[in-house]
């Protein structure tokens, strides 16, 4: 290979946009450095460094050869058979195959011959000679360029050269207007979007020292582009340095980031690495090319909006960071990253304070007109908002989830598992859980929601408050969209659990119904979220309810609407198929074989989920586990066989000791283990039946279950029916085996 150097190509472009920049970077330079590799420029090994700011893409690649070193190849031609005639001389085939190859018949002596297949085939060594920088580079760049995952191509006009005067289209993210490429200091003469390579970009719209900014080489793009031209370049560089500043200011304000709620106990690195993924943070960090993190403040008066509203315009409308106190309630100050540092911060500052007190006066006006009109005077109105035009408006909706809400509320309440007290209390749960599914959507109809549907629910609690309802009915309306993403908590209060459960069975049971279903990447309606939602809320044990009944009780909400088919099974199939991610994703301990064992069975009471695993995981560690989860196996693969051909086991028909061994064995171990699952230990359950191992085995070592006489066969076949039965009620063991 020739002479390395570090590689640096840059595009210079108008303004990225910034919730694509940081996918666009990386992109661009995994891209890059990928084609260089494969042209054999870059080893293996090479690193890869992207950048990324609001107005560049580039990369710096290093140990790229100046030309790649040459390869020997080996190429097939054609079957000896069809390259020679019978006295050895070549056939016109093999001489225009070796034409179009660059050689003549003076190449055949120096054909190899060697087996392929069944035949035997000519091959042609030669030495492909390396790509040079220029040519190679030239491919890596178009690739790159072809392959980035642009949201949205923008397309502009380019005026030609002068020897061909006009314009030419070009179709990019946003207009490019420089182009870099230096290998060392070297200039590679490459092309790209009407551009060819310099040794010059642009640096900081108004505070670079010096326009264009010259690159001495390379590895000088991201010092020289700091010095010269006020910007930093690397986008995680730029990330940090604007976090650190973030973080003092707040410091300084005695304050915390919102964004840092709920961060207390984690360290200071692992808070930035957080903050680092954090989607406001991301988003301002392509805003700016060199961070300048200031201290802003507002009008107290605001802070009786609720702080939700403030906190959703500052941060959606504004990209400001709004700060909070010790307790966790919003303060009047918030910090602005400004792209400029002026010796004279107080325009900038003043400016953003002046464009966030509409935005504010606004809220505050939402609000105020908002609770002029109880809650429960909009029920009427969701009449007049259609839903989906196969499935009704929200009134319609909102009485479906109010029948599957009060049914699971009296279900409760006859089991007195979670409520228990006096009758007037239990009648006040099912109460206010009516209440709260009838008022749970009306918030959609109010201004504030209207104008930031992000805070539906939690704007409903408030207007709840407002309208002196209770505490209860105020958390059902505000956490009834809860679980909103994976990791979000749970309804607070029982009567949370049961609107929330209600409302995600509607959604559930009304899209499946239609045959309006989740398609790839597509999920309008949040079915999966809806589906995980219901299987969190179960699995908690807050609420003991068969799934498959409880779908049924959806179902039957729908009985004034026609839907095109039975949801029932096809939902229970979605569920557990979101269950089983669920487990793998969250359980460390377990792996799939576990979570497929547990599943299986199709475990009806949700909240046994995470118990049933435990008992499989500890049961897989006894030195029994895998022969009997052998066995198990072999029992399934018999069993389905001779399905119907299984009886009552008659001790009378018992032939072999070992047949005889195994009945008294599972006589005394199954009702123990039996004992243990319906007490609530199936770890013990699962545990009791390591016992039956070795005669599982004896039996399989000495019996033909398919003997000739049919009476022993399906008297064999219901002892084994017995086994198969006692040594699944936890979970099909047979998933276990190797």
């Amino acid at each position: 290979m020739s002479q390395q150097n570090n590689l640096l190509v840059e595009l210079f472009v108008e303004e990225l946009p910034p919730k694509a920049l940081k996918k666009l970077g990386d992109a661009f330079a995994g891209v890059l450095a990928e084609q260089l590799k494969a042209q054999g420029l870059a080893a293996a090994d090479a690193v890869v460094t992207p950048f990324a700011s609001p107005r560049r893409l580039a990369a710096h690649v290093t140990a790229v050869a100046a030309r790649a070193a040459d390869k020997a190849v080996s190429q097939k031609l054609m079957p000896v058979s069809v390259g020679l005639d019978a006295s050895g001389a070549p056939t016109p085939a093999l001489l225009k195959r070796l034409a179009g190859l660059g050689a003549d018949a003076s190449a055949v002596a120096g054909l190899k011959r060697a087996p392929d297949g069944k035949a035997e085939a000519l091959f042609f060594d030669s030495v492909q000679p390396g790509v040079d920088l220029a040519a190679g580079l030239q491919k890596a760049l178009d690739e790159a360029i072809a392959k980035l995952p642009i949201p949205k191509v923008m397309s502009y006009q380019l005026e030609t050269d002068c020897e061909q005067p006009g314009w030419s289209s070009v179709n990019f993210v946003r207009p490019a207007h420089g182009l870099v490429a230096l290998h060392g200091s070297d200039v590679v003469p490459v092309k790209a979007l009407g551009l060819t390579a310099g040794n010059s970009t642009h640096g900081h719209r108004f505070e670079a020292t010096v326009d264009p900014v010259l690159l001495a080489d390379a590895d000088a793009y991201a010092a020289t582009l700091a010095k010269d031209g006020a910007v930093i370049a690397s986008y995680e560089e730029r990330s940090r340095d604007m976090i650190r500043q973030l973080r003092e200011k707040a410091q300084q304000c005695r304050a915390v980031l919102e964004v840092e709620r709920n961060m207390q106990t984690l360290t200071d690195a692992e808070i930035e690495e957080v903050l680092l993924d954090n989607a406001l943070v991301q988003e301002v960090t392509a805003l700016v090319e060199r961070p300048n993190v200031l201290i802003c403040e507002f009008e107290k008066q605001f802070l009786d909006v609720p702080q939700e509203c403030l906190i959703l315009t500052m941060k959606a409308n504004q990209k400001y960071f709004p700060l909070l106190d010790a307790a966790g309630k919003l303060t009047n100050q918030f910090l602005v990253v400004s792209n400029i540092s002026p010796a004279d911060t107080s325009a900038v500052i003043g400016g953003n304070e002046r464009v966030v007190r509409p935005r504010l006066a606004d809220a505050k006006f939402f609000f105020d007109q908002d609770r002029k009109k109880e809650l429960k005077d909009r029920v009427e109105g969701l009449s007049k908002v259609v839903y989906h035009n196969k499935l009704g408006t929200q009134g319609e909706r909102m009485e479906r989830v109010c029948a599957i809400a009060k049914r699971i509320a009296q279900d409760i309440n006859r089991r007195s598992v979670q409520v228990v007290g006096d009758p007037d209390r239990r009648d006040q749960f099912v109460a206010d859980v009516e209440m709260a599914a009838k008022l749970a959507k009306t918030d959609l109809l109010t201004d504030m929601v209207g104008e930031f549907p992000e805070l539906q629910g939690i704007m409903g609690g408030y207007y709840a408050r407002h309208d002196r309802l209770s505490e209860d009915i105020a958390f059902a309306i505000e956490d009834h969209y809860k679980p909103r993403f994976a990791g979000d908590e749970l309804p607070r209060t029982m009567t949370g659990v049961v609107v929330a459960l209600a409302d995600k069975l509607e959604t559930l049971v009304g899209m499946f119904g239609i045959g309006n279903l989740p398609t790839g990447d597509k999920d309008p309606f949040a079915l999966r979220r809806h589906a995980l939602g219901v299987t969190r809320i179960l699995m908690t044990g807050r609420v003991t309810y068969d799934l498959e009944q409880l779908v049924r009780v959806a179902v039957d909400s729908f009985a004034s609407v026609e839907l095109a088919n039975d949801p029932t099974n096809p939902l229970l199939d979605f569920v557990y198929d979101r269950l089983r991610g669920y487990l793998l994703e969250t359980n460390s301990q377990t792996n799939a074989k576990h979570v497929d064992a547990v599943l299986a069975n199709r475990p009806m009471e949700l909240s046994e989920v995470y118990m049933r695993l435990t008992a499989v995981v500890v049961f897989e560690r006894l030195p029994e586990a895998p022969a009997l989860a052998a066995a198990n196996k072999r029992i399934a693969n018999i069993l389905k066989k001779s399905e119907g051909e299984g009886a009552a086991v008659n001790t009378a028909l018992f032939v072999e000791p070992a047949e005889k061994d195994l009945y008294a064995a599972m006589q005394a171990t199954v009702p123990a283990a039996n004992a243990k699952f319906d007490a609530g230990d199936h770890t013990a359950s699962l545990q009791a039946l390591a016992a039956l191992r070795t005669p599982v085995d004896a039996f399989f070592d000495g019996v033909m279950v398919n003997a000739d006489d049919p009476a022993l066969k399906a008297n064999r076949l219901g002892l084994l029916k017995q086994l198969h039965d006692a040594m699944n009620r936890v979970a099909d063991l047979s998933r276990l085996a190797a």
